[in-house]
């Protein structure tokens, strides 16, 4: 059975990879500190939480004294790739493609064809784990399209997370900070107050709640996998789930919708907002977030339609 655990290896494996090409270019800080992301996908799940959290403390004392720096290795030359450009145009994002395709498609075939009763992959898991096969399918094949460098990949994956810096495992640090947000009791604590603002039986006025308070705490903490332990807690199980009755998985996941709108209006979502204005050497400091205002608000005004009728209407 292929499980959840095959794709910390790949990802370990990549990062490892960074790590060494880090160490072979000198780069003391870049190496160190892949080596122990690498560490932390590859050995996460058989060490102790103290060892997860001593990694964690590691990878911050490094990012902290300024030890990432930018890198830019040597792949293909700047005229091989106008040549491509050139000769391929739009053809080039073909090889992207199999990645969402392969995802969707496959998750598909493996749910609704006798090809699920195999149990080739681990419950609930099959999504996630199609991804990363979407993604070793895609690079084979551009591997086989293009020819580049062997080491093309390796050194280009490379280049961008070195120009990404720390902020590259932002989301997966969020996300845990929403867990102990949530384990915290947090959650309970907004929860108490929302039912007592919320005029009970209002329905709409509970999505709305919801959907706001997504899009707010996403905007405090910087991702949605943030905000959501503690909404879902506070409003989204207790009250939309278990006291109204409404559909958990349009409520789970039209909610991360509502949340990313946050991520959209928010600096605090730096991989996403600050990095690129910076990396695109934008004066505005803030122009992507502004540019971004106007999907934002009606996108998020949607989810809450979306939720209401979806969860409840539609659902009941």
């Amino acid at each position: 059975m292929i499980t959840y655990e095959w794709l910390y290896i790949l990802a370990g494996a990549f990062f490892t990879f960074c790590s060494l090409l880090s160490l072979r270019d000198r780069r003391w800080g870049n190496a160190g500190f892949w080596a122990l992301l690498a560490a932390s996908f590859l050995l996460g799940s058989h060490v102790s939480d103290f060892v997860n959290g001593l990694l964690v403390l590691a990878m911050v004392a490094i990012a902290g004294m300024g030890g990432l720096k930018r890198s830019d290795p040597a792949t293909t030359t700047v005229a091989e790739r106008l040549e491509f450009s050139a000769l391929l145009g739009n053809r080039l994002f073909l090889p992207a493609l199999i990645v969402p395709v392969t995802a969707v498609a496959g998750t598909l075939l493996y749910n609704y064809t006798p090809f699920g009763e195999t149990g080739l992959f681990e419950a609930r898991r099959e999504t996630l784990i199609l991804f990363g096969v979407g993604v070793v399918i895609a690079l084979v094949a551009a591997m086989v399209w293009l020819r580049p460098p062997m080491l093309a990949p390796a050194q280009e994956g490379r280049r961008l997370l070195d120009s990404i810096g720390w902020a590259a495992i932002l989301p997966q640090m969020l996300a845990a900070l929403g867990a102990l947000f949530a384990l915290a009791g947090v959650g309970d604590l907004i929860g108490t107050m929302a039912g007592g603002m919320i005029p009970k039986g209002s329905i709409f006025l509970t999505v709305l709640v919801y959907a706001l308070g997504m899009a707010l705490f996403t905007m405090i903490m910087g991702n949605a996998f943030a905000a959501f332990p503690v909404m879902a807690a506070a409003i989204g199980i207790p009250l939309l789930v278990e006291q109204y009755g409404g559909d958990a998985a349009v409520i789970g996941a039209v909610g991360m919708l509502a949340g990313f709108c946050g991520t959209l209006l928010t600096p605090m979502a730096a991989n996403f907002n600050i990095v690129p204005a910076a990396l695109l050497e934008l004066k505005d400091q803030h122009g992507v977030i502004r540019q971004q205002v106007g999907t934002a608000i009606p996108l998020w005004a949607c989810n809450v339609v979306i939720i209401y009728v979806g969860a409840f209407l539609i659902w009941s």
